[in-house]
């Protein structure tokens, strides 16, 4: 069995304008032959299920970086758990940037400090949508305002416990989770449930690396990150067309073969 596992910002949705009308020739193609498909993202659990309403996604999903994994009632059977955590609390992290922040001397700007309007500018997002991005358990998004600092603020955050990776618009402060281990959770319960899978990955920033790195067919999709993902991975495919154009390609390509 194919099983995909996707990114959603720059690579099913356009960076700029967030439309995955080119992918929908794929999206029927997964539906027609019940290929399973998992959103992968650093988004809300509220953003990511405004977005499965409009894609129509039933299968699970991973939210803010790998920190949690929500699974449909029943969809594995009823001994699975509906939410599987790996994250660290949000006022946790929110304390630990801004002590890391200022014993760096490298000033950040953090969706806790910022409003729904500077998020929505910050993100091209209309406001709604926004409000649901600021509702966040495990993840805090930030911009650097002083990078030569990065280094110092880095090791800072990880004398705390957190990590940091950088997604197509903001850096990320994190816990202990990653993609990768939200990943291969959810892998795990499919072989339990299905058999052998073989797994495609598609992203186009550095936080997809870690998950990238843990499928069996990894796609870079075409962005400014892109090739770093590519030198970093052998093997992934690098996609001619960036966002939804080089989704819908790559995934028509892959589960067709």
């Amino acid at each position: 069995m194919k099983l995909i596992f996707t990114d959603l910002d720059g690579t099913l949705l356009d960076h700029r304008t967030y439309s995955f009308e080119a992918a929908r020739p794929a999206l029927e193609h997964l539906r027609r032959n019940a290929i399973p498909w998992v959103l992968v993202t650093s988004k809300t659990r509220a953003e990511t299920e405004y977005w499965r309403r409009r894609l129509g996604n039933e299968h699970p999903y991973i939210v803010e970086n790998g920190a949690a994994a929500l699974i449909p009632r029943g969809y594995f059977g009823a001994s699975v758990p509906e939410r599987l955590e790996w994250g660290r609390p949000y006022a946790e992290l929110v304390a630990a940037l801004e002590e890391a922040a200022r014993e760096a001397g490298c000033a950040v700007r953090g969706f806790h400090g910022m409003t729904v309007e500077e998020v929505a500018v910050a993100c091209n997002l209309p406001p709604e949508l926004a409000a649901l991005a600021k509702q966040r358990e495990y993840d805090e998004p930030f911009e650097l305002l002083d990078p030569p600092r990065e280094a110092a603020l880095i090791e800072a955050l990880a004398r705390r416990g957190v990590r940091v990776s950088r997604g197509g618009r903001f850096y990320h402060a994190t816990g202990p989770a990653d993609k990768a281990r939200a990943v291969l959770a959810l892998k795990r319960l499919y072989e339990e449930a299905a058999g052998p899978v073989t797994t495609v990955g598609l992203g186009d920033a550095l936080n997809d690396l870690p998950f990238l790195r843990v499928v069996d067919l990894p796609v870079a999709v075409r962005s400014p990150q892109a090739p770093l993902l590519t030198a970093e991975l052998a093997v992934a495919r690098l996609t001619a067309e960036r966002g939804p154009e080089g989704w819908n390609a790559a995934v028509l390509e892959l589960t067709s073969e």
